[in-house]
């Protein structure tokens, strides 16, 4: 992921650069220079929209976040869940033996 998005950051450099090329040279017939500079403004708000969509996903976020929740909740809380998750009957009965 953090390769995609120093690509995308590399890309958007390049392009910006040739938009300041442009826009310091002198215009080129037949409004090619316009053209140009519009085509790589678009290219500019595409590689802007992929840096932004290129961020973490939220479960990246969350997992962080998920040792100090334990610790918050201290060793009691966990007990009591494994306490409710025990069964103490049902499934399948044994099988008799004669």
């Amino acid at each position: 992921m953090a390769s995609n998005r120093t690509e995308i950051v590399a890309l958007k450099k390049l392009l910006s650069e040739a938009d300041l090329v442009l826009a310091t040279t002198p215009l080129l017939p037949e409004n090619r220079t316009a053209r140009c500079r519009e085509l790589l403004s678009s290219a500019l708000a595409l590689t802007d929209d992929l840096l932004k969509q290129a961020k973490l996903p939220a479960a990246a976020i969350l997992g962080r976040r998920g040792g100090s929740i334990t610790a918050k909740r201290g060793s009691a809380y966990f007990r009591k869940l494994a306490a409710r998750r025990k069964t103490h009957g049902g499934g399948r009965p044994r099988k008799e033996s004669d």
